[in-house]
């Protein structure tokens, strides 16, 4: 019955929870007690035609390093995983010591016939020796390779990790301080350091690098949109005078390259290192029917001896320009034979806006486009014909992330569901135990199954099962069970692992959470739920879709053991049976008491209120017979003053 009861109470304390939870843009959980994940408001136009996966992003609150004084809180930041509802599946916020992530996504070129994820890891804050490095990890969330940046960069830059097809090496991109002359601006005799932008091909396993480039002899500083000959010299790091933001390679082994602030993308023999083409800026090498700037993540879309197809995201503005109304996602498509570039595709960015800062584009493997507008993680996903069927963004304006990417993805840990059971009430035969179960990154659960022991090593009970529907899972037991375990099971049935065995907390002083007897004692789960153990349910137990226990105890009357003789299952079905009437009748009887208090309650009360009515009544009557009404007053009574002709009545 208190089961049933807290399962008609819970969508109403759900709906409560949720429209307060709304006011806020993090969200904790109890099995993850240090962790703060931010929130998405998510808006389907056509949820049908989107394209299956997950989102991958990676929160950040400032994006330089900061020192430790003055650190975000911990576990809010860094690499997540959301599913198409914006309900998280994975977080790693609490794995890097509060650093940023950068370029979080599924490597799914590796070809090894698994599921690997990606990033970079920023460095730490000036004098630590920690300089950030690139990961990828495998679908159980382990390490899998970890690659520093080449000595002679002072870091692993943070725009960029891209692990090429086979998985043997992936693309960084690369910034040296160095002090060159300005003759290119007509001022032979003066120098001035500049950032020297470019990428680097590094071996996965040994981090040594494969192929390097920068634009020292290549890119010229009058490319460059944001110096010129008027510009003061710098010191130490010096002109940003490119930007490198993106690089790619083609199945020739030819490179692409985004630099910022030329407004170029460039594409680069693999060979020699020499500049094949440019597109955009000022001094684009293609005839073009349509303008870009300041654009974010190019990528190779196809390309062979005669055309290119490339992907950016076209920012139009910066951090103080503007060039164009709006952000856009554009494909292009090159002739290299005629030098014509045309726009095959462009997406506006949904809400008319400018992504001045960050972003990157995805060609979906069925066909669809998801695109990253950055700031507050807003994302979109289109079709091919640009029709627009999601968006998304970060309920927190306080967080914002480089880049975001969907992925079809299968996590299973390596560490186990986390459960977290607390006990609850105020008299023996009124307390109850309530679980609280997730399991961070796994993908593929069904539904959970709750067990409890009467001593840690135990036989494990069954006693109940729920649906997984979001990341952490609640379910309410009857009972003061003290040790408990949580059973994962896959959408197909199959048992995926078992959570840890944990004891349940209960207060630390009984009375002062109102508990009006002695101290309880823990009940022996066998006793209120059956033996059913772990081994002989778990073939079946993950067919049920209960989240009550008292469902639980009607639906197993019908349940064999799978162990004993046809009349041990008929005397354990009547012996369910009886207990299943006891509660059935307990309860009856308690509501029937009930009904009858309340209606003699209700009698006694009426009765009384009954009594006071008539003597109050009977006050009136004597108190209101002395004061005569507008129509009992005597017509011949006689007035002193001087009368009028006209009748008192008519006054």
């Amino acid at each position: 019955m208190r089961s049933l009861l807290w399962a008609s109470l819970l969508p109403l304390l759900g709906t409560a929870a949720a429209q307060s939870d709304n006011r806020d843009d993090l969200v904790s959980f109890v099995t993850l007690p240090d962790v703060q994940v931010v929130k998405f408001d998510v808006k389907y136009h056509h949820r049908e035609a989107v394209a299956p996966g997950y989102w991958f992003v990676a929160p950040y609150g400032v994006i330089t390093p900061e020192p430790e004084t003055q650190r975000w809180q911990p576990c809010q930041v860094g690499p997540h995983i959301y599913d198409a509802d914006g309900e998280l599946v994975w977080t790693g916020s609490c794995l890097f010591d509060n650093l940023n992530v950068f370029d979080f996504k599924a490597a799914d070129n590796i070809e090894d016939g698994s599921y690997h994820l990606s990033f970079i890891v920023q460095r730490t804050y000036s004098g630590n020796s920690n300089r950030g490095f690139g990961i990828v990890y495998n679908n159980a969330y382990e390490e899998e390779y970890k690659v520093e940046p080449p000595s002679y960069l002072s870091s692993f830059n943070m725009h960029e990790f891209n692990v090429l097809p086979g998985g043997k090496t992936a693309l960084a991109c690369s910034y040296q301080s160095e002090n060159l002359p300005m003759g290119e601006l007509g001022r032979p005799d003066e120098s001035t350091y500049v950032q020297v932008g470019g990428f680097v091909e590094l071996d996965l396993k040994t981090g040594d690098p494969v192929f390097e480039w920068d634009s020292r002899d290549h890119i010229t500083m009058a490319e460059s949109v944001k110096y010129n000959m008027f510009s003061s010299p710098e010191g130490k790091p010096g002109w940003d005078y490119i930007h490198v933001n993106a690089a790619d390679k083609d199945a020739a082994g030819d490179y692409l390259l985004s630099a910022r602030f030329t407004n170029t993308i460039y594409k680069i023999s693999g060979q020699d290192g020499r500049i094949l083409w440019r597109l955009g800026g000022s001094k684009s090498d293609f005839q073009q029917d349509f303008t870009f700037s300041k654009q974010h993540h190019v990528r190779f879309i196809s390309s062979n001896d005669t055309h290119t197809v490339v992907s950016f995201l076209d920012n139009a503005s910066d951090e103080v320009s503007q060039d164009e109304r709006y952000s856009s996602a554009l494909f292009i498509e090159l002739d290299t034979t005629t030098m014509v570039a045309k726009a095959v595709r462009r997406y506006k960015r949904p809400d008319g806006g400018l992504t001045r800062l960050r972003g990157n584009v995805q060609d979906l493997k069925n066909g669809n486009v998801f695109v990253s507008w950055s700031e507050t993680g807003y994302h979109s996903e289109f079709t091919a014909d640009g029709e627009l069927l999601m968006e998304a963004r970060f309920s927190s304006e306080r967080f914002n992330t480089y880049r975001a990417y969907k992925f079809p993805f299968v996590g299973l840990p390596a560490a186990p569901p986390a459960v977290v059971a607390s006990v609850y009430g105020t008299r023996s035969n009124d307390l109850t135990t309530v679980f609280h179960v997730s399991w961070n990154g796994a993908t593929d659960i069904g539904s959970w199954n709750f067990y409890a022991r009467a001593s840690k090593d135990g036989a494990p009970v069954l006693v109940g099962t729920a649906n997984k529907t979001s990341f952490e899972t609640m379910f309410i037991a009857d009972g003061y069970l003290d040790w408990v375990t949580a059973e994962a099971v896959h959408k197909d049935g199959r048992v995926l692992r078992t959570s840890e065995v944990q004891r349940s907390i209960v207060p630390d002083d009984w009375k002062a959470v109102g508990f009006v007897e002695a101290d309880p004692s823990a009940d022996d789960p066998s006793k209120l739920y059956g033996s059913k153990s772990a081994d002989s349910s778990s073939s079946s137990s993950s067919s049920s879709s209960s989240s009550s226990s008292a469902d639980f105890i009607s639906d197993s009357t019908s349940t064999t053991s799978g162990t004993g003789s046809s009349d041990t299952q008929r005397e354990q079905k009547a012996i369910d049976a009886i207990f299943l009437a006891y509660d059935v009748i307990r309860g009856t009887a308690r509501l029937l008491i009930a009904i009858i208090v309340l209606c003699a309650m209700g009698g006694i009360a009426a009765g009384v209120f009954w009594v006071l009515r008539r003597r109050r009544q009977q006050q009136q009557q004597q108190a209101y017979a002395s004061i005569p009404s507008e129509e009992e007053r005597p017509m011949a009574e006689v007035d002193e003053r001087p009368r009028s002709p006209v009748s008192a009545h008519s006054v």
